[in-house]
């Protein structure tokens, strides 16, 4: 993952996403992929575009922090609700869910503190 200066200036995130070559993506979860602008260690705050292929979900994770998803393309769903392109939703410390995606998408997630997978230590 690139190092970010002090400040980083993104002027249309839809080109840059775009603009992703497939070897700018890391392995995430089966049939998901992650571009990490940033992420600290220790669990600490994150800032990453996840891409989803058509038809996959990642595993029930509890949110110990605020977690800021911005939909970019495509659509994703959750046990609440289904988010086309442009939706902006805020998950707050202690929800819980299962994301996943009819279609495929990609969203900007923006993590105050790393998830905790259920059934994980």
């Amino acid at each position: 993952m690139p190092a970010l200066p002090a400040s980083a200036n993104l002027p249309n995130l839809l080109d840059y996403v775009r603009g992703l070559r497939e070897s700018d993506w890391d392995a995430f979860h089966p049939g998901v992929t992650a571009h990490w602008f940033y992420k600290e260690p220790d669990g600490g705050a994150a800032a990453v575009l996840l891409r989803y292929e058509p038809g996959a979900r990642v595993a029930e994770h509890e949110h110990v922090g605020y977690e800021h998803m911005l939909v970019l393309e495509g659509d994703e769903y959750d046990e609440t609700g289904t988010y086309p392109a442009g939706s902006f939703v805020i998950h707050p410390p202690g929800t819980r869910h299962s994301p996943g995606s009819h279609g495929g998408c990609v969203a900007l997630l923006i993590y105050e503190k790393a998830v905790r997978f259920v059934g994980s230590k």
